[in-house]
């Protein structure tokens, strides 16, 4: 079993940048680990997500170019440094283990509880 929390959020102004930080436990060799993103009365969407080794990211097309994700599996950590942060990012930022399929959260098995992310404009 896999836990997971999420660390980082917080409020910006548009533009500014933000470090996002999952910390795991449990065994996640070879699991890919994600970020998902909620905003107020929407669906979750997919971030990003990187897998076990490092050689595989995706991101949406929403925060190509701002966005980074990275991990560390000696500390089971993944990050997300958010740059050019905007108001439409706004959101609960979580993270997830699992992805077999990345785009599709049901193939996540593990979340974390959530950080909220506030762009102001």
């Amino acid at each position: 079993q896999v836990q997971l929390v999420e660390s980082g959020g917080g409020l910006v102004q548009d533009g500014d940048s933000l470090r996002l930080s999952c910390a795991a436990s449990g065994r996640i060799s070879e699991h890919a680990l994600g970020w998902w993103r909620q905003a107020s009365g929407k669906e979750r969407e997919f971030v990003s997500v990187i897998s076990w080794s490092g050689g595989t990211i995706k991101y949406a097309d929403s925060v190509k170019g701002r966005f980074t994700i990275s991990r560390d599996n000696a500390k089971k950590t993944v990050f997300l440094q958010m740059d050019s942060l905007k108001p439409e990012d706004t959101a609960v930022y979580y993270c997830a283990a699992g992805g077999t399929s990345y785009s599709d959260y049901k193939s996540y098995h593990s979340w974390g509880q959530g950080t909220q992310v506030t762009v102001s404009s």
